[in-house]
């Protein structure tokens, strides 16, 4: 609420009619709630002078405006992440690690996210075989009208059959919820060798998903850490441990889309990139809104290394990875990892 504060204090330079009905004019706007108008009418002075009164007490400390901030927010650590490494937009979930299971109110953000900023025309891109995208399709409400014209899967969706559903059903569900037609990538993720990669990429089912992936607006992926997920193991779409053990000893410490990157978000080790059916990494970068959804300490490293390669420029994550991320480097720092008033 504004508060007014009363004062004798003349060094406003102002007689003491026109300091009465500014105080006046402030209080009724902005403590009892009046319409400009209104006050004008009441007082018996022109609208306009209402509006240059309020101004004035604005101006001179008269009036002076706070923003209480609701528990469960956390936007000056979101700012602060964003001058850290200049991204678009951080989305801080109200989870710890001590809370239990982060994917599932990462991907609670991340579907209000989405739910906010997809207005329409988008062709959106989705890395299959992530916990915290599954958690975002389920978390979504259908749209009353349709906001994507098309959702592409960024990495091949074929796996053990006993997991393969959960894949599908991300790009499924996600397309039911905002209208688009849904294109899938009807391949392993991860193959044995390049040419047999090579191979498929040439096929013309995979040869329409590459053309969609070149006219994407908004990609959404999840972020990994050497160590595969359980979903990656589970259906078959991860690299063999010797090869993993090869990529940490090369400085590997996260993936998008199963392309490796070191801490500085170099590519690491780009002949294991060549076995993969999925978006290359120029056409990653080129997509205009590149959202991130993961947190966690097993993670940290990896959601660093993709900041500061430029992999994404949307980061949702979990307040303790905010906080590492806002203090790790010469950027801001934050003040505070809970909600609190900020003077404006």
């Amino acid at each position: 609420m504004a508060q007014v504060p009363v004062s004798r204090d003349r060094s406003y330079g102002h007689a003491d009619d026109q300091l009465r009905l500014m105080a006046r004019v402030a209080r009724m706007y902005y403590e009892q709630g009046y319409r400009q108008a209104e006050i004008a009418e009441r007082l018996l002075v022109s609208q306009p002078r209402v509006s240059r009164l309020l101004k004035r007490a604005s101006d001179l400390g008269i009036v002076r405006t706070t923003v209480t901030l609701p528990s469960g927010v956390h936007p000056e650590l979101e700012e602060a992440v964003e001058q850290r490494f200049g991204l678009k937009q951080v989305v801080v979930a109200d989870v710890t690690e001590a809370d239990g299971d982060i994917a599932l109110a990462l991907g609670g953000a991340a579907a209000e996210y989405l739910s906010a900023t997809l207005i329409g025309g988008d062709t959106v891109g989705i890395s299959s075989w992530s916990a915290s995208l599954l958690a975002t399709v389920e978390a979504m409400r259908p749209f009353r009208q349709p906001v994507v014209d098309t959702v592409v899967q960024l990495v091949g969706g074929l796996g053990d059959p006993r997991v393969q559903m959960r894949a599908t059903r991300l790009i499924g569900q996600f397309a039911s919820h905002t209208g688009a037609e849904p294109l899938m990538l009807s391949t392993p993720a991860v193959l044995d060798s390049s040419e047999t990669r090579d191979s498929l990429m040439a096929d013309s089912t995979v040869a329409s998903v590459r053309e969609a992936w070149s006219r994407l607006t908004v990609a959404v992926v999840g972020i990994g850490a050497v160590e595969p997920s359980d979903l990656a193991r589970q259906s078959g779409n991860a690299f063999p441990e010797n090869e993993l053990r090869v990529l940490a000893e090369s400085g590997a410490v996260g993936d998008i889309c199963f392309s490796f990157f070191d801490s500085q978000g170099e590519l690491v080790h780009e002949e294991f990139t060549k076995r993969v059916i999925g978006i290359e990494t120029a056409a990653l970068k080129r997509v205009p809104r590149r959202i991130g959804v993961a947190g966690g300490a097993r993670k940290y490293a990896a959601v660093r290394g993709a900041l500061e390669g430029g992999w994404i420029n949307v980061l949702i994550t979990d307040v303790d990875t905010a906080i590492r991320l806002a203090g790790d480097g010469p950027g801001p720092q934050t003040a505070s990892a809970a909600g609190g008033t900020v003077s404006a």
